[in-house]
This record gives C-alpha cells, sequence and structure tokens, in this order.
C-alpha cells in the first residue's frame, strides 16, 4: 500500500476533509494547494484522495484497491476482508454471506443477524436504522474502492457502532472504470460470469453492471443461484453543482445446509442438518435499492454533500423444522429509507466536517409455522419500527509542523419499537473523541487516539432476557472508552524497494455488552442480556513489501501478512467471571508471498493460520483451530487477465463458525463447516 508524499499529505492537511465517495464519484470538493504527485498517484485520483484521508485519521483505516481483487477469488466479504487486520470474517451457510466482527463487535448467537458494523454504499446507509445488516450481501466486485475504518475512527462517517464502519465506493465510468467482462469456475459447481459497460458523453456519464452467479456449495442443500445488477448515473449540471443516481438490484435464491453436532461434522463435515432437508431451509432475499449524492462546491473553501437511499428488501426464510413442536418460516418486507448531509469547510490551519446521518426502517410481514410445500400458519405478526439521527461534528487541526490534532463528538438519538411484544424504546448519548498525528518522517505516521464507543440495541436483540428480568424489559446500550496508538508507513529502499505497515494497539473498557446466545427451547430464535463489564483489547498488524531479485529487476518477491492478537473477555462478571468471549480466535495470521515477473506472471502460497474459539460464555465448549495452505497464480496483460486458485490443499477439516450457547452440550448442532480441498479460475477481457 503507497502513502502520500509529505508535499500531498500537507496539502491534504489544509484542505476540507473530503467525503469518501464524493472524492470517488469524482466530484469536486474544495481547491487543493498544487502539489507533486508520484506519477502512479496521479493516474488515479480518487484513490490519492483516500490515502489522504487515510493520512488523517489517528487510528486503524485500511484501504481495498477494488482492482486488486480481480487476481484472485472474491465472492464474500470473507475474500475481500482478508487483509484487513482486526476484523475476523468467517464464511457463512450461504455462498457469499458472512459472519463479520470487527474489534470483538457482534460475538454472539453468529447465525443470526449481524450488527456491530455499519455498511455504506457510495456514503449512504445498507445498514438499517436499528444498526442491523439483516439479509443483505453487498458483492465485493460491484466496488472500485473499499474503505474500513475500524472502531471509533468511523467518526468520519458517523457511525454509533462498536466495530466502526465499511464504506463501498461504486466505479463510475468518468472515473475510468473499464468495459470488462469476468468469467469465474471452480469446485462444487460454483460459477459466475459479470460484464460492465459504461459510457461518457459531454456532461453525463453511466455505467451498468450485470452478473449471474451459481454454486452446488460445498454441503448438501447448499445450492445458490443469485443474480445482480448495480447502475450509476452522472450529471455535472454546472462548474459547481454534480449528482450521481445509483441503482442495485439482487434475486438470491440459496438453500441452507443447517448446523451439525460435532459428531456429525467429524463423521461428515459436507453433510447437511436432517432438518434442514426436510424443513426445505432457506434463505431467499429480494433486494432493490435507489440512491443519489449531490455535491455543492460553494467556493473553493468550502463544499455541501447531499445523499438519499432507499432500499427495500423481501425476506423468504424457513429456518426450523422440528414438528410437531416446533417451526418457523420468517416472511417479512424491510424499507429503509436514508439521507445524510456533510458540510466541509477550510478556515486557516482547521478542516470542520459537519455531518447529518437520518435513517427509517420498517419492517413488515409474520412469522409463520409451516410445513414445507404446504400450509402456513401465522404466529406472530411482524411490525416492527426503527429510527437512528447521527450528528458529528470534527475538526483536522494543522498547529504545528508535522502535527494535526484530531477532535470531535457525535450525538445520536436512535428509536425501536416491536407491536408484537409492545416493546418501544429511545437512545440517546453524546460521544467525543480527541486524536493527535504526528508525520514522523516523509513517509512515516505515528498517532493515537481516545474516544468513546457506543451502540445501541437492534431490534432482534431489544428484550433482556436474563434470569430475573421483568417483562418487556429493554436492554441498555453499550458504551465504553477506547485508547488506540500506532504507526503506518512506508520504508524505502534503493531500485523501487520497499516495507509497508499499518499497526494499531488499542484497549476498550465496555459496559453493558449486549450478547446473544442460541435459546435451547426455541433453535432458530435468541436471548439476549447486557454483560456488566468487558474488555476488548487487541494488536493489529499489516506488513507487505515489494524486492527485486536480480541485476534485470525483472523479477520481484512480494510478502503479505496479516495478523491480529484478540484479548476479550468478562471482567470480574458475576456468572462469566473472567472466562473469553465466544466465536472470535485470539490469534489470526493471514499470509501470502507472491513471485511477480515483469512480464505479468505472478505466483505463489497463501498461509490461513486460526486458534482456538470458545462456542459459551461458560468456556466448556472449545472449537479447534486450524492451519489451511494454499496457491495463487496468474497473468495480467494490458487488455486481458486469468488468475487460478487452490484453497485448503492438504483438504482439512475445520470449523468456518458457529450458533453461540449460554453453556454447549456435546450434542447440540452449532457448528459451520468451512470449504474443503477447492481449485478456481477466473479471467478478464478488458474493451
Amino acid at each position: 500500500m503507497k502513502h502520500p508524499s509529505r508535499a500531498a499529505l500537507l496539502a491534504a492537511t489544509l484542505a476540507p476533509c473530503a467525503s469518501l465517495p464524493a472524492l470517488a464519484q469524482g466530484q469536486p470538493t474544495v481547491a487543493l494547494p498544487a502539489v507533486t504527485i508520484r506519477a502512479s498517484e496521479a493516474a488515479d485520483p480518487a484513490r490519492r484522495a483516500n490515502e489522504a484521508e487515510q493520512a488523517l485519521t489517528p487510528g486503524g483505516v485500511t484501504l481495498i484497491d477494488g482492482e486488486a481483487l480481480r487476481e484472485r477469488k472474491v465472492v464474500s466479504l470473507t475474500d475481500l476482508l482478508r487483509y484487513v487486520p482486526g476484523i475476523w470474517v468467517a464464511d457463512g451457510l450461504t455462498g457469499d454471506s458472512s459472519f463479520v466482527s470487527s474489534r470483538g463487535s457482534n460475538l454472539d448467537a453468529t447465525n443470526y443477524d449481524g450488527n456491530g458494523v455499519k455498511l455504506l454504499q457510495d456514503g449512504l446507509p445498507v445498514t438499517a436504522a436499528d444498526g442491523n445488516n439483516h439479509n443483505r450481501q453487498i458483492d465485493p466486485l460491484a466496488a472500485s474502492q473499499v474503505a474500513v475504518a475500524r472502531g471509533a475512527n468511523a467518526l468520519t462517517y458517523g457511525a454509533s457502532t462498536l466495530g466502526g464502519a465499511i464504506d463501498f465506493t461504486s466505479p463510475t465510468a468518468r472515473n475510468g472504470a473499464p468495459n470488462e467482462l469476468l468469467f469465474g469456475a471452480g469446485s462444487f459447481g460454483q460459477w459466475h460470469l459479470r460484464g460492465t459497460a459504461g459510457v461518457v458523453s459531454g456532461t453525463f456519464d453511466g455505467l451498468v453492471s450485470a452478473e449471474t452467479r451459481q454454486s452446488d456449495g460445498f454441503q448438501q442443500h447448499q445450492k445458490q443461484d443469485r443474480k445482480s445488477l448495480y447502475a450509476n448515473a452522472g450529471w455535472q449540471l454546472n462548474n459547481q453543482l454534480q449528482t450521481r443516481f445509483f441503482l442495485t438490484s439482487i434475486d438470491n435464491r440459496q438453500q441452507l445446509p443447517g448446523a451439525l453436532t460435532r459428531a456429525q461434522w467429524l463423521a461428515d463435515p459436507t453433510q447437511a442438518e436432517a432438518a434442514a432437508v426436510s424443513g426445505n431451509y432457506r434463505l431467499n432475499v429480494q433486494t432493490q435499492r435507489v440512491a443519489n449524492t449531490t455535491t455543492w462546491t460553494i467556493d473553493a473553501d468550502s463544499s455541501l454533500t447531499l445523499g438519499l437511499s432507499h432500499e427495500r428488501q423481501q425476506l423468504y426464510h424457513p429456518i426450523v423444522y422440528a414438528p410437531p413442536f416446533f417451526s418457523l418460516l420468517i416472511d417479512t418486507e424491510q424499507r429503509t429509507t436514508g439521507a445524510t448531509l456533510r458540510y466541509q469547510r477550510r478556515l486557516g490551519d482547521h478542516q470542520l466536517l459537519v455531518g447529518l446521518n437520518s435513517a427509517q426502517t420498517r419492517v413488515d410481514g409474520g412469522n409463520y409455522s409451516y410445513v414445507p410445500g404446504g400450509a402456513q400458519t401465522l404466529s406472530t405478526a411482524v411490525r416492527n419500527r426503527a429510527d437512528s439521527t447521527e450528528l458529528f461534528v470534527m475538526d483536522r487541526w494543522h498547529f504545528a509542523p508535522r502535527w494535526t490534532a484530531v477532535y470531535g463528538a457525535q450525538a445520536v438519538s436512535t428509536g425501536r419499537e416491536i407491536t408484537a411484544s409492545q416493546l418501544k424504546g429511545r437512545y440517546n448519548a453524546v460521544n467525543p473523541r480527541a486524536g493527535v498525528i504526528h508525520q514522523w518522517t516523509e513517509d512515516t505516521q505515528l498517532f493515537a487516539n481516545l474516544s468513546r464507543v457506543y451502540e445501541a440495541p437492534t431490534l432482534y436483540e431489544l428484550q433482556d432476557e436474563s434470569p430475573g428480568a421483568p417483562p418487556r424489559t429493554l436492554l441498555d446500550a453499550m458504551r465504553g472508552a477506547v485508547v488506540e496508538v500506532g504507526s503506518r508507513g512506508t520504508y524505502r529502499l534503493d531500485g523501487g524497494d520497499r516495507w509497508h505497515w499499518d499497526l494499531a494497539l488499542y484497549h476498550t473498557e465496555l459496559r453493558n455488552e449486549i450478547l446473544s446466545r442460541d435459546s435451547p427451547t426455541a433453535p432458530g430464535t435468541s436471548l439476549s442480556i447486557n454483560a456488566d463489564r468487558t474488555v476488548h483489547a487487541g494488536v493489529e498488524a499489516l506488513v507487505g513489501g515489494s524486492f527485486a531479485i536480480g541485476a534485470g529487476r525483472q523479477h520481484r518477491i512480494e510478502p503479505r501478512v496479516n495478523l491480529t492478537l484478540n484479548h476479550f473477555r468478562f471482567r470480574n462478571d458475576s456468572t462469566y467471571g473472567n472466562n473469553r468471549l465466544p466465536a472470535a480466535p485470539r490469534a489470526v495470521l493471514k499470509g501470502e508471498l507472491l513471485y511477480r515477473h515483469a512480464s505479468g506472471f505472478y505466483a505463489g502460497p497463501t498461509v490461513d493460520l486460526v486458534s482456538s474459539r470458545q462456542a459459551d460464555f461458560s468456556n466448556t465448549y472449545r472449537v479447534s483451530g486450524y492451519a489451511l495452505w494454499g496457491l495463487r497464480a496468474g497473468y495480467t496483460a494490458a487488455r486481458w487477465e486469468v488468475f487460478a486458485e487452490a484453497r485448503n490443499l492438504a483438504d482439512r477439516a475445520y470449523v468456518s463458525y458457529f450458533s453461540v450457547r449460554d453453556q454447549a452440550a456435546a450434542n447440540d448442532a452449532i457448528l459451520t463447516s468451512g470449504e474443503p480441498r477447492s481449485l478456481y479460475v477466473g479471467a478478464r477481457l478488458k474493451f
């Protein structure tokens, strides 16, 4: 990863804080002083702007280049976030879903709805107003760039989540997105075809991507059929005003294999849960989303960006079948409307950002008992409502040569209402943040911050179900303080060789952490509690480099290692003592060692080392760690490229993720198998 030169950094420090989506779309924000930029940076102004944004954040932020994703198999967030430290991601039951935990967020009943990380597309929310990433899969290949701001470093987005925010920036024809055709195929009947075409004509530009993807899955009853359409169009209305519209349509139909007991997993990790087959478990989601962003460049020192979005999801989700006692089919429609307003201004050595996020979510439908292919009987009418307002203010003050102070605060007000259980509540908080960045050398930064983190319960984790809690008692919001220090930079050697790194150490003291466990009497539903005090701490490190071999410098070796060390525990809890929190491993290492030739050929091994995890709060059920080895290779030419990737070459059986219990029994069906030995190939044609 390259970092901006000192000139570029100081220029960015004296310019208003630009929103990532606006920059990625090529929209003007404020005028920058003239700077000297390396040729590779000049070729991609959006990436240069994102690097400047990263350099002005006193904490962990990782940028992912969408172009590099074409060199390997990337289907899910697990693939996308492979080299993002501090995030534990595991493949889920479906072909492209993932369990995501950032700095220890979402460490609970992981087979259910995901929370703890705010997902955005072009700066507008994909996450629902209650903080839930319910039934939504974002296609990584539909992003030109991805910014991952971990924990409190997501203040730039106003995110009131424990784990931070992930913003996906759409490619545009005006910013050089190529017309292309992508094809991929691999083990277990997987294949996909994707085409992208764009046009630029005067003040107008447009881009359309269409994809079809199918897979049989490596487990029984795991077939998937997904079709997607992504489009955007922009107009330069005048020298100061421009607007862009976005359209997304996804139709995903997926069989679910269910979960296995330890004995079943040891006997055959590719089998499906018997109830999943007899109950025909599925996750069928139809999604339509429209959005718009409009930027007004007021003058050389200020700009205003307005964004609007509306998303509809239709969910059909048979998930539990245990007749005659209990069956569950969820059939709901979720609608989320979001808006964002961002004002940026330069005042001398200060960069001011004032932002406002607003979202409303409605979920209507029902929970049914059912017979596969037969009768459905309404058991609970679903009518859920959520709203959220986030007001955030931030100043970046270049108060001395090589020193920048970053400080601000977020005010959040968010409401929840569940009609069926007569639960209704509102959560309010103010969350300050202060940090500092020191530009130690031209390519090296040191940073530190002290921040408050906050997250209210979702609609699916709203009621306090701890033993002895009165009926219809609401859970408290999570809140805590985090201190973080770190460094990022590049060490350049002669002839273009270099090391680069991204290192962060953090320690969080949390109160009221919301934890959910699978209900022993009603599988497929969860029970939620507030833990008294917990600790989330860790080390996040990404180290890589590029080194020439031989006098002609035609050959290069490029190592890359992502290391995350986690310390997630209860603190003197009356029930759990100092037990480890479940779901996330204590140590994760993911790496590769690539050989590259100047002709465009590359090849090398990959490795995944994951330590053991706990599957319950009582720490009586341990899931073993694992080591996976792989190999990838490819060739890149001017107009085409191909790749091949082999995973889990030793065919190691391992558990990807699992449901969390209070105290898991040996015969509990909670385990989800990881992918066995597999091979994938892909090709890309640019025209």
